[in-house]
């Protein structure tokens, strides 16, 4: 099987970073890979504010993750500062693209590409939902 390749974006309209905590730091003493999901997932939580939503409420609509792939490229350790660019891509008529590039400040290394699939959803109906037209007219905007 081959392995994992993630086509970023020329462009990331945010970033944000984020200390690896000792909590992060697995039996290798370096940053988990489960742990990597939760950081990236923080910078997605900071970019839709910094865009004035909530992944819980995006005009009304909830967001749902529906896949990932990471492309691990150098190590993290405890104290390091990971700088998280963020970048949205690739609507489809109910679900968008985020992708993410984590770049370690401390030895200046790429430490991964990511990509997560979101998919719009209504939990009252526990139906997918269009993606709102006026969040994709801002995230195409930036």
């Amino acid at each position: 099987m081959p392995r994992v390749q993630i086509d970023l974006p020329e462009a990331f309209p945010f970033f944000t970073e984020v200390p690896i905590l000792a909590s992060d730091i697995n039996f290798a003493n370096h940053l988990g890979n489960d742990r990597l999901m939760g950081l990236l997932q923080e910078a997605r939580i900071r970019f839709f504010s910094w865009l004035g939503y909530k992944e819980s409420d995006v005009e009304g609509s909830s967001m749902i993750l529906a896949d990932a792939a990471l492309q691990y490229l150098s190590e993290g350790f405890h104290g390091d500062v990971i700088h998280i660019e963020v970048a949205i891509g690739d609507f489809g008529r109910c679900n968008m693209d985020i992708y993410y590039r984590a770049t370690n400040t401390t030895t200046g290394k790429l430490l991964c590409k990511a990509k997560t699939g979101l998919v719009f959803f209504d939990y009252s109906t526990r139906k997918v939902q269009p993606v709102p037209e006026k969040f994709k007219l801002l995230a195409e905007s930036i």
